[in-house]
């Protein structure tokens, strides 16, 4: 199960990943003074997910499936960062979280192996039932004739 998570992790061209994002920038808010109101440093990321070369179906579709919340209708995944007064800093940025998040997407979870209860808590559960149920059979009014 971990080699195929490795290979899935390993055909990711992160390269070619960057090259198909496109980019729009606004102003933004928050710290920067007067800097806020004149430059634009606040950076939208929008990647398109069906017209990705960069992952084969295999990916696309786990992706589809972790990233459900974040993919819009289009099939574009939208991020964005104004947490710099830098444009290229917050790019970076968002470029940085763009990987991270298509990364950890495509981590496969192991499947869980359920344990076997031993049988000796099997035993020793029964056993305090036993003893509860014949706790409450003496409280209970017999009736003596």
């Amino acid at each position: 199960m971990e080699k195929i998570v490795i290979l899935l992790q390993m055909r990711v061209n992160k390269e070619l990943l960057i090259q198909e994002l496109s980019f729009k920038t606004s102003r933004s808010g928050g710290k920067g003074g007067q800097n806020v109101n004149k430059v634009s440093s606040k950076v939208m990321l929008n990647w398109d997910l069906e017209a990705s070369q960069g992952v084969d179906s295999d990916q696309k579709n786990l992706i589809r499936e972790k990233l459900a919340n974040r993919i819009s209708k289009e099939g574009l995944l939208q991020l964005d960062s104004s947490i710099d007064r830098s444009q290229l800093k917050n790019k970076e940025l968002v470029i940085e979280r763009f990987l991270n998040l298509i990364e950890e997407a495509l981590k496969v979870d192991p499947k869980r192996i359920p344990t076997k209860i031993p049988k000796s808590i099997i035993l020793e559960r029964l056993d305090r039932k036993k003893r509860q149920a014949s706790k409450k059979s003496d409280r209970r009014w017999k009736h003596e004739e």
